[in-house]
């Protein structure tokens, strides 16, 4: 046999076996449970440590505040079951010691909420129309590329006039267990519990899971799956721009970065993203598995682990003073499932439960106040030895109060994008 038939018969081999791999039933797990661990340092968003939405951002610099101090840590806990729990629902997740808070945390089941009943028109409760536009530039560097802004008007899309190439890339969202997925449902942090994650506390070592509505689950967390290391994120001046530097986050899968702001006296609403494509980027913000991420660092959405800078355009600077800045670098992601997938494609595999551990560490600022992070920050809100006086025509202060276009802008993307 010559080496042409060996290789064609190796191929039809191959043919063969892939639809029978493919065929494998799998039935979904009795019970599934996510961690989702985020590291957040820079402006902190309340108990939730997670990277702010736009609505907070809305109500930022409409003057609510969002309060200084150094990183956080959090946690967000969810069993999902097809069990019925007998009697009243109950669980509860054994932590390392090394977490330093406790020996358990319990896994409440949330009482369900009316639904609102939805308008005539679609648009969500409270949605007014909007005024004025949303001005998009992307990619690093102190000149905007050619083609920006691109540039949406808010009362032609409520209108139904959705401008051409708005919705482009998928992004693959993970959905978790859900109250509304699941026969029974269990969450922490709740009204029973909201313990604050412990600065020095480690995921490390072994987990278990018990309920009363669900099979025991055990687990195991490496140092991998720890807690990130917190984003030191820096701003300097460059030219008309802003250049943005950071840390080699250890672990992290690639970055990405998003800013969004306003002129005094002007309705429109500026976005900005790192990314070297248009890319509206509030799907970003968020978990996102390895596989994922590196596809979009292959389609130089998401920017590699390797680089440690980004330039913010100047055209976005000169159009949006004010604007608030996000930051995200995406972790590991560990999966467990028991009992373990049958090799044999004939055998179904039917898991008693499946485990998502999943990572990530984000930051926020004003874009354009100088320093390194939130150490430099607090030097300079009090006063201290340091405090840079506040540059004419520069960022934002602490207490600016841009224009209403921002909360009118958030209204508008809230309702015309489904966020």
């Amino acid at each position: 046999m010559n080496k042409s038939t060996i290789r064609m018969t190796a191929v039809f081999a191959a043919a063969c076996m892939t639809p029978a791999l493919a065929q494998q039933k799998v039935n979904p797990p009795i019970a599934s449970y996510w961690m989702s661990i985020d590291t957040a340092s820079g402006l902190p968003m309340g108990g939730s440590g997670a990277a702010p939405s736009m609505m907070d951002i809305g109500r930022m610099m409409m003057g609510g505040g969002m309060g200084g101090g150094n990183s956080s840590r959090s946690m967000r806990l969810e069993l999902g079951s097809q069990r019925s729990a007998g009697g009243t629902p109950a669980a509860a997740h054994e932590i390392p010691p090394g977490l330093n808070m406790g020996a358990s945390l319990p896994l409440e089941t949330p009482q369900r909420a009316p639904r609102a009943e939805p308008r005539e028109d679609g648009m969500p409760e409270n949605f007014e129309k909007p005024r004025g536009r949303l001005l998009i530039f992307w990619g690093c560097g102190e000149q905007a590329g050619s083609g920006q802004p691109y540039i949406v008007d808010f009362a032609k899309m409520a209108q139904g006039q959705v401008p051409p190439g708005l919705f482009g890339r998928r992004i693959n969202v993970q959905r978790g267990p859900s109250q509304s997925r699941s026969k029974t449902y269990g969450d922490w942090p709740n009204p029973r519990d909201s313990t604050r994650v412990t600065a020095d506390g480690s995921l490390r070592g072994e987990h278990m899971v018990k309920g009363n509505y669900s099979p025991d689950i055990r687990f195991t967390l490496s140092e991998k799956y720890d807690f990130m290391e917190p984003v030191n994120l820096a701003q300097r001046r460059s030219g008309g721009g802003v250049n943005l530097s950071w840390n080699n986050v250890a672990n992290a899968q690639g970055y990405f970065a998003t800013a969004m702001g306003s002129r005094d006296g002007s309705e429109d609403v500026v976005f900005w993203s790192s990314s070297s494509s248009r890319e509206f980027g509030e799907l970003l913000m968020t978990w996102l598995p390895p596989s994922e991420v590196a596809r979009l660092v292959r389609e130089k959405v998401v920017l590699a682990p390797s680089v440690t800078e980004c330039t913010v355009p100047s055209q976005f600077v000169a159009a949006a003073p004010s604007a608030f800045l996000r930051f995200i670098a995406y972790g590991e992601e560990a999966n467990f499932a028991h009992p373990p997938r049958p090799q044999d494609p004939k055998t179904p595999w039917n898991p008693d439960w499946a485990v998502k551990v999943r990572l990530k560490s984000t930051a926020s600022a004003l874009l354009g106040e100088e320093g390194a992070g939130a150490a430099g920050r607090a030097s300079r809100s009090s006063g201290g030895e340091g405090a840079a006086a506040p540059q004419e025509g520069g960022g934002a202060s602490q207490g600016a109060k841009p224009a209403d276009a921002v909360q009118e802008g958030v209204k508008a993307l809230k309702g015309l994008f489904g966020f």
